[in-house]
């Protein structure tokens, strides 16, 4: 528990109009600074129990001027957010309401907080670990019904209990090999040899299992980005326009509208896309049009999906083919739009051992079989129940902890027997798996993780 903690309080509604507005203040001083600014019938807010809820007023804490009308939420350590005593005001809504309320509630002895204090105070309280404190903000940030579904289990420590189940998989091994340290080294049982190998095997496997997890999570939490591709006026930007539903890009039979890169967000089936129409790739001696082609190639060097969309109706160029040779298949999706014009016999042949969508988007042909392609190029599968994903920081930790897991097995082998080696490559794994749930840390870390939760969090 951290007792000596501040006081801190902050607006937790987001800025702007709204029914009410909440100010949140968490500490030891919580309840003494509520009993300064709060009137109502009855007990003073630090008399009243846990979980109970008072009409009143707020008033200023110098004068006794009434700020606004409120209920006042009384949450006593333990059994709160932060494990400390916490009261939330609920006032008017609107930015100068809320204000007032945090006004008087800083004038009473609070200190404003800092981005993400309070679940940073949870989590060094204890009441959730570092993989669960990151899952709040995917939370907050979710932007499908799939994502928020994959970070309430993380939240839920489904997570956590993958990670718990291999930091202590590993305890277990290195608590086996350090037994063997006082044997001489053609004293050291066989049998504890043999078993530990297979531990670290089994160890490695789950590690490898919760690395699998990392593409499908970058999706939910970072959304996939596709560009859209091709010669000038292929319909990219109407391809663009019938992906989101709506006339975002500027479409006209003039070849070069598009000069620099349009993105927007959209959602397809639970996943979100980053979705960027380009500049038509051509040669031009137009300066603005050169700088808005150099801008599609290196988005399209990003991207996780290359939308490449040709007109059926026209012949088949050198250019194209280059352009089918370039990009990497396994993420290319090839688009022969304007079939309403007619197919031209050139892309029949050139594309006959190609998989290819066929549209005609003026006509609202093929829309769904790109949506459905691009779920495929991503491997992801709509109907399967959404699951926590690791983060590019728990990623980067599973890498080093399997590297160091991969040299303890290979020195734990009968070719090595190296029990002494094998023990400090394991205690480095230890670390690392601790420091992706918390169990160690240090304070740029922290600092690191919360900065980018809102204050009030």
């Amino acid at each position: 528990m951290v007792h000596d903690a501040d006081t801190i309080a902050a607006i937790a509604t987001a800025a702007g109009e709204g029914a009410i507005s909440i100010v949140r203040v968490a500490g030891p001083d919580s309840l003494r600074i509520a009993d300064r600014i709060f009137r109502g019938a009855g007990d003073l807010p630090s008399k009243r129990p846990t979980h109970t809820f008072v009409h009143g007023r707020i008033v200023s804490p110098s004068g006794g001027a009434e700020v606004d009308e409120v209920i006042l939420l009384i949450y006593r350590a333990p059994r709160s957010y932060t494990r400390e005593d916490t009261v939330e005001i609920q006032g008017h809504g609107g930015t100068a309401a809320a204000r007032r309320i945090l006004r008087a509630a800083l004038d009473a002895g609070a200190r404003p907080a800092e981005p993400g204090e309070f679940t940073k105070r949870a989590f060094l309280n204890g009441r959730i670990d570092l993989l669960q404190a990151e899952a709040v903000l995917d939370l907050i940030r979710a932007r499908s019904d799939r994502s928020a579904t994959a970070a309430l289990e993380q939240l839920d420590g489904k997570l956590t209990h993958s990670f718990e189940s291999i930091y202590n998989g590993l305890i277990g091994v290195a608590s086996d090999i350090e037994a063997t340290l006082d044997f001489a080294d053609d004293e050291i049982p066989e049998d504890v040899l043999n078993k530990s190998v297979h531990q670290l095997m089994a160890v490695r496997q789950d590690l490898k299992r919760l690395l699998w997890t990392w593409d499908e999570g970058k999706i939910l939490r970072d959304g996939a980005l596709a560009v859209i591709f091709g010669k000038p006026n292929v319909g990219k930007s109407t391809l663009l326009n019938a992906l989101l539903g709506s006339n975002r890009a500027i479409v006209t039979h003039i070849p070069g509208t598009t000069r620099d890169v349009i993105e927007e967000s959209m959602i397809v089936d639970g996943f979100p896309i980053r979705i960027a129409d380009t500049a038509g790739i051509r040669p031009t001696n137009c300066e603005i049009e050169n700088e808005g082609i150099k801008r599609a190639k290196d988005l399209m060097l990003k991207a996780d999906i290359l939308l490449y969309m040709i007109d059926a109706s026209q012949p088949f160029t050198e250019e194209d083919v280059a352009h089918l040779d370039e990009w990497p298949e396994n993420k290319c999706i090839l688009i022969r739009n304007k079939t309403d014009l007619g197919l031209d016999a050139t892309q029949e042949k050139a594309l006959k051992s190609k998989k290819v969508i066929l549209s005609s988007l003026v006509n609202g042909l093929g829309v769904k079989e790109i949506k459905e392609a691009i779920l495929g190029v991503l491997g992801a599968h709509p109907s399967a129940q959404p699951h926590a994903g690791i983060s590019e920081r728990h990623r980067h930790l599973l890498t080093v902890a399997a590297a160091n897991v991969r040299e303890a097995e290979r020195l734990m082998s009968e070719t090595q027997r190296e029990p002494v080696l094998a023990a400090a490559e394991l205690k480095v794994a230890i670390e690392t798996i601790g420091e992706a749930i918390g169990k160690n840390y240090h304070e740029s870390l922290l600092d690191t993780i919360f900065s980018k939760f809102c204050i009030g969090k």
